[in-house]
């Protein structure tokens, strides 16, 4: 918002509501201003509104290039009204639960212009009211407060200058007592809230006379900036690093800084202990990835002391078995592999896309049956495990279902006294794993069990904090067979070959522009298409999504085409592609239904793990109601139908463009991914590698060159922190 311009008080009645975020109270509404002939626009967070409220308005004007002059709120109050034909209309308005316009006139008979003083200051006197007993009263009260509790939480927040979209989260949290709670005790929502909490409580705090080191501020911050490192994949902070962001950022001194740390490790919450790298140093973990990370090295270090069964199979009995089973013939890479596998308590498998990592699952899962083992496959998220059931024709769970994960005592049933019943265990796209679920999962994993982890350590790492495969594959404590041989078939395709160029740092080799008048024979499975404007980036991807692919490949243009783009916001980003995306495919949009996010025929992504409707992070499925009589919207995920309730709708986004971390694990008939040097942040080779290993049959690029060299020449992530590959390797 501009602070150049002038704001603007005014008051009225609020005429008509257009639209209603629930989740963070963003309202567009008109305004019946007393000294207006016509209604003004309003647009910004409003909170506890109802339609025919007085309200008295703070903001400034704002000219929108399509709906014209607008009111952008800064602040806001509710009028309420001091005269008995006020009071009565106020209350008949159905603003307050419990109160008809019977029961309104009755109120203002009894109580006159004291009625609103009575109903939220001496709530017993209700029952004076004739047809009002003691239960109707409490209920009136209850109405009453939970009417203003958002209100004065809004005005809380903005005399401590906080964001009023933040409003719906806390009110959530803690419901009608969120002020009296941020007042007395603000540092608690930095616990509650990870992410928005912290800022939130030092804001209160600080507002409220707090001093900028009192030891309860040290410590929030310490802890605040921990989550910071760990949300940003890593397991550790330098000591040193610590000390000089809490003075940059909140001012603290260093030696104020070093007695709070003593006193969250002294209770358990952080360990320090030397670096690794330089023994004149510090490192700081969380205790829970300390602990995750140790013992995911004590356990493989134990498995590998522990010899396996030597009565396996020769090459010529596994080249028999796998070709009567499987009818594939192993190459000699393979065979080599398989053989040697099977004499290793724990083994990882890896390699790029087309180099045999799905027939090596299948083979040595044939293999193990035909030695008499039980064996469970098993993959990070709900994609991957289908994907994964498809192409063995085995059933495959994720790594939660198959622990035994608790959602609501957040626990896992299985452990190390509850163990796996398997002789093997093979978890596909073990590159998402994150030390977390990899020690909740070892810890399940018994020691005459062998373990076998397949991914490709060129894709993103997990999501969550750590870079498993990766340190163990660096720390060469567990054996690695890397699979590099591009097989025949694969090498047909020119996504798989242009795949390991970009892992390479090559340039792409690119086919003719896409044409609809392309014959079959002179189809590619891989194009780029230079465009460097972002509008005509969106109108490209618009074209191919509607018609160009569909009509060319013979592919759904909902359920067979994924928009991958590397950030939400910006005209490429998921945010606005969704939009776009939504109003061109779905032929059941209305803008006039703007209220419902979701329409029927909708593509959408579950966002949460649940268990209970076996529904997890990630799946994309497509509305097939949106009942507003019910107020129940059905999703058809590939044949599973999910029912939502009105306060799930916020485990559910639109998913006609995604981003390149939420395809992890997945695979798609066809990807278009725009690049832009607006990206520039995100432009790494091992981004645009994932997004291009999802796409199955077709992978289209739409960008600029110069965003694709910016990607191909980024070979330097950002580092991850972590100390597991060191534990590993015993130095």
């Amino acid at each position: 918002m501009n602070p150049t311009r002038s704001q603007t008080t005014l008051e009225g009645q609020l005429d008509h509501i257009t639209y209603y975020n629930e989740d963070n109270h963003y309202t567009i509404a008109r305004l019946k201003a007393t000294d207006a002939q016509t209604c003004i626009k309003l647009v910004g967070y409003l909170a506890g509104v109802t339609v025919g409220q007085q309200l008295k308005i703070t903001g400034v004007w704002d000219s929108h290039p399509k709906y014209g002059q607008q009111l952008k709120v800064i602040s806001y109050s509710v009028v309420l009204p001091a005269t008995i034909d006020g009071i009565r209309g106020y209350l008949r308005s159905g603003v307050i639960k419990g109160i008809g316009p019977k029961t309104a006139n009755r109120l203002v008979s009894h109580f006159g212009d004291q009625t609103l003083i009575v109903i939220e200051q001496h709530s017993e006197r209700l029952s004076e009211v004739e047809g009002i007993g003691p239960a109707k009263a409490q209920l009136i009260s209850q109405g009453w407060q939970a009417q203003h509790a958002v209100r004065r939480l809004m005005q809380f927040l903005q005399d401590n200058g906080i964001k009023m979209a933040y409003s719906g989260k806390i009110l959530k949290a803690y419901g009608e007592d969120a002020v009296d709670i941020l007042r007395s005790d603000p540092f608690r929502i930095a616990n509650d809230l990870p992410g928005i909490g912290f800022q939130i409580a030092d804001a209160i705090a600080l507002n409220q006379g707090l001093s900028e080191e009192d030891p309860k501020r040290i410590r929030a911050c310490i802890i605040n900036l921990t989550e910071q490192n760990t949300s940003e994949g890593h397991t550790f902070i330098y000591k040193k690093q610590m000390s000089e962001r809490c003075f940059d950022m909140f001012g603290i001194d260093p030696e104020k800084m070093f007695k709070e740390l003593a006193v969250l490790v002294e209770d358990r919450q952080l360990v320090i202990e030397p670096a690794f790298d330089d023994k004149d140093s510090q490192i700081i973990y969380p205790l829970r990835l300390y602990l995750a990370e140790t013992a995911i090295a004590c356990k493989l270090k134990a498995m590998r002391s522990v010899p396996v069964d030597a009565a396996y199979p020769d090459s010529e009995r596994i080249t028999s078995e796998v070709l009567k089973k499987l009818a594939i013939q192993l190459s000699t890479e393979q065979l080599n592999v398989l053989q040697e596998i099977l004499t290793h308590r724990a083994a990882i498998i890896t390699g790029g896309p087309g180099t045999g990592k799905t027939t090596l699952i299948r083979s040595v899962n044939a293999i193990f049956e035909l030695m008499g083992k039980t064996v469970i496959l098993a993959a990070p998220t709900g994609r991957a495990a289908r994907r994964l059931t498809e192409i063995t024709h085995h059933p495959a769970a994720t790594l939660h279902k198959l622990l035994g994960f608790n959602l609501e005592e957040g626990i896992f049933e299985r452990t190390r006294d509850n163990p796996l019943d398997a002789d093997a265990i093979i978890v596909d796209e073990a590159s998402m794993m994150d030390v977390i679920l990899t020690d909740h999962l070892l810890q399940a994993v018994r020691m005459t069990s062998v373990l076998i982890l397949v991914g490709d350590i060129f894709q993103l790492p997990s999501v969550g904090p750590g870079n498993v495969l990766a340190d163990i594959i660096r720390s060469q404590s567990v054996r690695t067979f890397e699979l590099t041989r591009i097989f025949r078939q694969a090498q047909e395709s020119m996504t798989v070959i242009n795949a390991h160029k970009v892992r390479q740092g090559q340039w792409p080799d690119v086919a003719p522009p896409f044409s609809v008048n392309e014959s079959e024979t002179e189809l590619s499975d891989f194009y780029f298409i230079e465009k460097n404007n972002a509008a005509q980036v969106v109108e490209t991807i618009v074209a191919l999504c509607r018609q160009k692919i569909p009509d060319v490949f013979n592919l759904d243009q909902t359920r067979d085409i994924q928009v991958i783009t590397p950030m939400h916001k910006g005209e490429v980003g998921t945010i606005n592609l969704n939009r776009v995306l939504q109003k061109a495919l779905n032929p059941h949009y209305s803008s006039s239904d703007a209220k419902a996010p979701f329409k029927q025929g909708d593509k959408v992504m579950h966002l949460k793990n649940n268990y209970h409707k076996d529904i997890f992070n990630g799946d994309i499925g497509v509305v097939l109601e949106n009942d507003p009589i019910h107020k129940e919207l059905t999703v058809d995920f590939d044949g599973r139908i999910i029912s939502y309730e009105p306060e799930e709708l916020e485990d559910l986004t639109l998913a006609y463009a995604i981003t390149v971390h939420k395809s992890q694990g997945s695979e798609y008939p066809a990807v278009i991914m725009p690049l832009m040097t607006q990206h520039y942040a995100m432009l790494q080779r091992n981004l645009l590698y994932t997004a291009m290993t999802r796409g199955r049959l077709l992978v289209v690029l739409i960008g600029a060159k110069r965003a694709l060299a910016i990607a191909l020449n980024n070979d330097k992530p950002q580092k991850r922190f972590s100390s597991l590959a060191y534990r590993l390797s015993g130095n």
